[in-house]
């Protein structure tokens, strides 16, 4: 019987090398995997998912869902799953229950404010399995909170959406984003 999948993490929790890995295990066995993220990430391509550490592979939107044979496909991956909509969730659940293919979605679990984005939300609530994906602070605990950072500091404040990477969040313990502390400079370690 196939699932839901709902499987987050802070910023630089390998979240998306994760998909990647997951697709290659059902490939190398024969299997068929349709790889989805939604339009709106278009930071390393329109149609590709590229992980930090160098990983990538080619991707249909989700918007373009409908235009799909899911049912030639052994297994759904979403990546950045957060920027879902409730009816993009919806449509995930219906190919689970209806079609039983099995969907393994990726993303944040709350945005720089520590509030939910809309996919999240509907993900937490429908998902048959959730899990965590582990990363730490600068201080080794582990990191919960996707802080916003602008000139070394930590900004709560402006659009939930602001697509960026090592340059713009940083992962904190909840201590540290409340706080508003990211370390030293070397902590960071944010790329140019």
């Amino acid at each position: 019987m196939a699932k839901l999948y709902f499987r987050y993490g802070a910023m630089g929790s390998s979240k998306t090398a994760n998909a990647i890995m997951v697709q290659y295990n059902y490939v190398e066995r024969g299997q068929k995997v349709l790889m989805l993220k939604p339009m709106l990430d278009n930071r390393d391509g329109a149609r590709t998912v590229l992980s930090r550490c160098g990983l990538s592979t080619e991707c249909v939107f989700m918007e373009e869902i409908d235009t799909v044979d899911v049912k030639q496909y052994d297994c759904v991956i979403v990546d950045e799953a957060q920027f879902l909509t409730k009816a993009q969730v919806e449509k995930l659940v219906e190919i689970v229950d209806v079609m039983n293919v099995p969907v393994i979605a990726y993303g944040l679990r709350t945005d720089f404010q520590g509030n939910f984005f809309e996919g999240s939300l509907w993900l937490m609530a429908w998902a048959d399995t959730i899990e965590e994906i582990k990363t730490i602070c600068w201080c080794g605990k582990k990191a919960i909170c996707n802080a916003r950072v602008h000139n070394g500091k930590v900004i709560k404040e402006g659009d939930q959406i602001l697509l960026g990477g090592n340059s713009q969040y940083v992962s904190l313990c909840r201590k540290h984003w409340t706080t508003g502390d990211v370390g030293t400079f070397e902590d960071l370690n944010l790329g140019d």
